[in-house]
């Protein structure tokens, strides 16, 4: 069933003030086992927070695509694995590189490339975390790789537990790798983010976070994928503000 649940103004202050990281596991992160070097991480300015007429009509539109999607509860993890959504990081548009790469090359800036018969694997970058508005070093190699992964701002086993248990293996496979649900990060947000959906989880750059909900809500719905309750709310809360 469809249905949409706009909360009075004091309810959803509440669920903002309550949107807080929360510890786990890695969201599909990528390296060999190591150390992290803290080394390459610095803070920068942080943006003032965009609120000119094309952000408010894009909020806007986030909004009515947001009162388009299912509202349920959460099914149980029975089943989940990440092998579900099939292996890690395949190039499943058949360009030569692993999905991996592409979202490194698309995120990184002053790329270099590691000697291969591909040319595409990256072996050194700078991030600009959208999630924290900070400067990451990226360097390939045991250790070091973890410094950058990359999340799925749908995790997987959150889209498993909301309607991706009953999907084919290949749609899938499609949504772990799909750009649309990609974005590289620092080694500690993605960690702390784990499974989290909004209500639970924002990154800790405010600015982003208008963009970060937008990405959540675009592909909840190229999915069509449910939402429980309190991602709803907190999703409606966020955008909302955006507008």
């Amino acid at each position: 069933m469809r249905y949409n649940k706009i909360l009075p103004a004091t309810l959803l202050f509440a669920i903002t003030l309550s949107l807080v990281g929360c510890a786990g596991e890695y969201n599909d992160a990528y390296a060999p086992s190591g150390v992290v070097e803290s080394e390459g991480i610095a803070p920068v300015s942080s943006p003032a927070p965009s609120s000119g007429p094309k952000e408010e009509a894009e909020a806007s539109s986030s909004i009515n695509l947001l009162q388009t999607l299912t509202i349920k509860g959460r099914a149980p993890k029975t089943g989940y694995s990440r092998t579900e959504f099939g292996t890690a990081w395949k190039d499943v548009d058949h360009n030569g590189c692993d999905t991996r790469d592409d979202i490194l090359a698309r995120d990184l800036t002053d790329i270099t490339y590691k000697v291969s018969k591909s040319d595409c694997v990256i072996q050194s970058g700078t991030l600009h975390d959208p999630y924290t508005n900070t400067e990451v070093n990226f360097n390939r190699g045991v250790g070091s790789s973890l410094a950058v992964q990359v999340d799925h701002v749908q995790p997987l086993s959150l889209a498993w537990q909301m309607g991706a248990w009953q999907w084919t293996k290949e749609k899938r496979e499609q949504f772990a790798n799909d750009p649309l649900n990609l974005i590289a990060t620092s080694q500690f947000p993605n960690a702390q983010k784990s499974d989290s959906g909004p209500a639970s989880w924002l990154p800790s750059n405010k600015s982003f976070r208008c963009q970060y909900i937008t990405r959540f809500v675009e592909v909840a719905a190229k999915y069509d994928l449910a939402l429980n309750q309190p991602d709803y709310d907190a999703s409606f809360s966020i955008l909302r503000s955006c507008s």
